[in-house]
């Protein structure tokens, strides 16, 4: 995800880019908390969560670098947890295989792409998503990036365990992206490249970096383009401490997060987006980003709002 500080004001000139969030808050504006219910059961097993998020910021990953072997470890685990959750391929396989030059260097990537079918808007696909790839090994250490994004990733499959009790209404997409961290190119071939008709793609719902935070504040970014689905967000309905706020839309331009991260290809291709992410802390992009270090309490309970949202989602005509 996101790149460091110093380099914001250079990387956000541009849309396709590795990602840009800083580090001070934004103006924000927190959602209506006074209607919101505390829900405290999980529609998923909390247990595999904080299993798969452990198992994927393992060392034996190496960080998940795109065109690895750590990478290729990391996407068979993506493509064999989809399975063993009932989730169906989009295409003949589950995975969309691309390829780019970045840096003089080239990159095979892979995304890894599973399919709900909805049992009402047969016609139209919402896409969750999150990028299973991270730095990797930078002189000699591993950047196992837990929060960012096996936090992201494992709450795919959270997703995965609620439609098999509760089949959505929209077709449903689960996207692990490949190469968020080289310029979210995974992102931008699904976009650019849709196995389905692009038209059909009405909602993309981001998770990159959902396993932190002191303040127990998630942020909800989108909505100011896309004010349609502004109700939803202001009246989520939240698990346990977490706060949705809407910010960082680019109010302020050092801290829009508009384009930090997978979302940004949607919002380039005009369909509507919500990016769900926890502001930087002390060990991003270092090797200290490690499973020890997230919230496990406002981990689960992150995904269990990102999934009470989602239910709302579901119920609208996109």
């Amino acid at each position: 995800m996101k790149q460091l500080l110093q380099f914001s004001f250079i990387l956000c000139a541009s849309l396709i880019i590795q990602s840009c969030k800083g580090h001070q808050p934004e103006s924000q504006t927190a959602t209506s908390e006074d209607t919101a219910v505390v829900e405290t059961i999980y529609d998923f097993d909390d247990s595999e969560l904080i299993k798969n998020i452990k198992t994927l910021s393992e060392d034996r990953f190496e960080g998940r670098r795109t065109d690895t072997e750590g990478g290729k470890m990391a996407r068979a685990y993506v493509i064999e947890a989809f399975k063993s959750r009932d989730v169906n391929p989009l295409d003949e396989s589950f995975e969309q295989a691309f390829s780019f030059t970045r840096r003089e260097k080239d990159y095979n990537g892979t995304n890894v792409l599973g399919l709900i079918e909805g049992s009402v808007h047969k016609d139209k696909y919402i896409v969750i998503s999150a990028h299973y790839d991270h730095v990797g090994i930078n002189d000699g250490k591993i950047f196992n990036g837990a929060d960012d994004d096996a936090s992201g990733t494992s709450a795919l499959f959270a997703f995965a365990e609620y439609f098999k009790a509760n089949p959505p209404k929209h077709n449903v997409i689960l996207a692990a992206f490949d190469a968020e961290e080289l310029g979210l190119k995974g992102a931008y071939h699904f976009v650019d490249n849709s196995i389905v008709p692009k038209d059909q793609l009405v909602l993309n719902l981001n998770m990159d970096m959902v396993s932190r935070s002191e303040k127990n504040e998630l942020f909800a970014v989108g909505t100011r383009y896309y004010p349609q689905l502004k109700p939803v967000i202001e009246n989520y309905k939240r698990s346990g401490d977490v706060k949705v706020l809407i910010g960082h839309e680019g109010l302020d331009k050092a801290q829009d997060w508009t384009n930090s991260s997978d979302h940004a290809a949607f919002h380039k291709a005009e369909i509507p987006f919500v990016y769900f992410g926890v502001p930087d802390h002390e060990d991003y992009h270092k090797p200290t980003d490690d499973f020890e270090n997230i919230d496990q309490t406002f981990y689960k309970n992150a995904v269990q709002t990102i999934i009470n949202t989602f239910k709302a989602f579901d119920n609208l005509e996109l």
